[in-house]
């Protein structure tokens, strides 16, 4: 139903007409007819005057708060929703491409970002500061080993076995900690697991930094096999001033480098 709208002023007009009137019946005679009629004609007066003089007041404040609203609109900026945000700057700006290192490359980096986005939820989640410094590292070595694939594409079989197996298997026995964690109750066989796997994760840490280092195998090789045939070099020149560089290579490294550099003096 809907509400009715009272008239601006209309209790205050009938406290007027009852407040005249009380006031006239003081001083006049009621008893009499004449005096009835003009008590209440005065006090009728009285009421639409009020009325009146409270209509017009209550217009001119909602005129001008009408005003003062309009002007604030006018001067506020409009706020925007952060989903129509997201529609105009999607509407200005497309998303940039996604960066491809090749059909190879990329899937290591996707499942390497997943894995450490699954660690950041684990590090979260826990609450033993030593549990969740283990964690840390494991996902800053994570990080650098999957990295490799674009430094070094030949490592990418050594970084593959590492994804389908060591890296799965730590962030498992993860979630099972985080969900014995949980429980929030202490008994023999939880407290023997989570200790269990709170000892593995050293272990897993050593395993990963030692995946890492293994990568650079090729590296350290190519290393060695330059500064053996810089340092053949610089002894045919003179230019050795009787000290080698500290590094060399022993075994096939050596023959290697002394080959290549007869070659490149041949040449």
């Amino acid at each position: 139903m809907p509400r009715r709208n009272r008239r601006p002023g209309g209790v205050g007009s009938i406290y007027s007409f009852i407040v005249t009137w009380l006031v006239l019946s003081m001083f006049l005679p009621l008893y009499r007819v004449w005096g009835l009629f003009f008590a209440g004609g005065a006090a009728l007066g009285m009421a639409w005057l009020f009325g009146r003089l409270s209509g017009k007041n209550a217009a001119a404040a909602e005129k001008n708060k009408r005003e003062r609203r309009e002007q604030s609109e006018k001067k506020a900026p409009r706020v925007v929703k952060t989903d129509e945000l997201k529609q105009e700057q999607a509407s200005v700006s497309p998303a940039a491409p996604k960066k491809s290192y090749g059909p190879e490359i990329d899937p290591i980096i996707e499942e390497g970002n997943r894995a450490l986005a699954e660690m950041g939820r684990l590090y979260q989640s826990i609450k033993d500061p030593e549990v969740r410094g283990k964690i840390n590292e494991l996902m800053r070595v994570t990080d650098k080993i999957t990295q490799d694939a674009i430094a070094d594409p030949s490592d990418i079989p050594k970084i593959r076995k590492f994804l389908n197996y060591y890296l799965p298997t730590t962030i498992k026995l993860l979630n099972a900690y985080d969900r014995m964690d949980a429980q929030g109750i202490q008994g023999e066989n939880l407290d023997k697991s989570m200790k269990s796997i709170n000892e593995m994760l050293d272990a897993a840490i050593a395993a990963f930094k030692k995946q890492l280092d293994s990568l650079f195998a090729n590296q350290a090789l190519d290393i060695e096999t330059e500064i053996q045939v810089m340092n053949t070099m610089l002894a045919r020149e003179g230019l050795a001033g009787g000290k080698d560089f500290e590094i060399k290579p022993t075994g096939g490294a050596a023959a290697q480098a002394a080959g290549a550099g007869e070659t490149r003096t041949a040449n």
